[in-house]
């Protein structure tokens, strides 16, 4: 394994480097239990779930993701960067890299700002509310998931969803399981009886998986085993004031 590393954090980005591309990603008592699973096993022997480390930078994406289209948590979050994070620094000849904002940048943008980036007040309220709580989360990030996860929720504008994907991102975990995402539950039902359904049937599926229940619906996703997507696209919605 080779990297290199810029600026003020290059050290600390190699020293974190293996976490983050998955070295302590640990399978020793995974059980295949079902042939989709296995098939994504051998077609993807190298994929690992990394971690970050970086509780904000791992909620403030996972907050505009709520509730809305792709294009809507991706559009929000580029423009959100591009307006007020920085630079990243690297090499004169590297592609132009962007930093995410520091949760005190976010802790001071304006209502009207969010809006136009679009972000709604809900999710707005959110991202600012988890900018001013950062510190205490990031030193809360060795609990554990179990522990970190009840002190997400216990912010306004997170729940479990928001909650599980910030853990699979910051900490790697293997079994944050994104309950109230609109395709998930769908899909993994599709993938394993031929139907769809909803969260509570997804997690009587994947109770044979605790431990590692993201790490199958990811394998299932990898192999495959999405439902057909049928039917218009939804649109975009507008949050400035009419």
């Amino acid at each position: 394994m080779r990297g290199c590393g810029w600026g003020a954090g290059a050290a600390w980005l190699l020293d974190g480097l293996p976490d983050l591309l998955g070295a302590a990603d640990d399978w020793s008592d995974f059980r295949e239990l079902h042939p989709l699973v296995s098939q994504a096993r051998r077609a993807h022997p190298h994929w690992r779930m990394g971690r970050t480390g970086l509780l904000h930078d791992a909620l403030l994406p996972a907050i505009l993701e709520q509730k809305v289209t792709g294009q809507e948590a991706f559009t929000g979050y580029r423009r959100l960067v591009r307006g007020f994070g920085c630079r990243a620094p690297g090499p004169d000849d590297g592609p132009p890299l962007w930093c995410p904002p520091t949760p005190e940048a976010v802790a001071t943008i304006p209502s009207w700002e969010w809006l136009r980036l679009p972000v709604d007040p809900a999710r707005s309220r959110a991202a600012v509310t988890a900018a001013r709580s950062a510190a205490a989360l990031q030193r809360g990030l060795s609990s554990g998931s179990e522990v970190l996860d009840r002190r997400l929720r216990s912010l306004p504008g997170v729940g479990v969803w928001t909650s599980a994907e910030t853990r699979a991102r910051a900490l790697g975990d293997p079994d944050a399981v994104s309950f109230g995402d609109f395709h998930v539950a769908k899909d993994v039902g599709w993938a394993l009886t031929g139907r769809p359904v909803d969260d509570a049937a997804m997690e009587e599926l994947l109770e044979p998986w605790r431990g590692h229940r993201r790490r199958v619906t990811v394998l299932l996703a990898l192999a495959g085993g999405r439902r057909p997507r049928r039917g218009p696209r939804m649109a975009p919605r507008h949050h400035l004031p009419r």
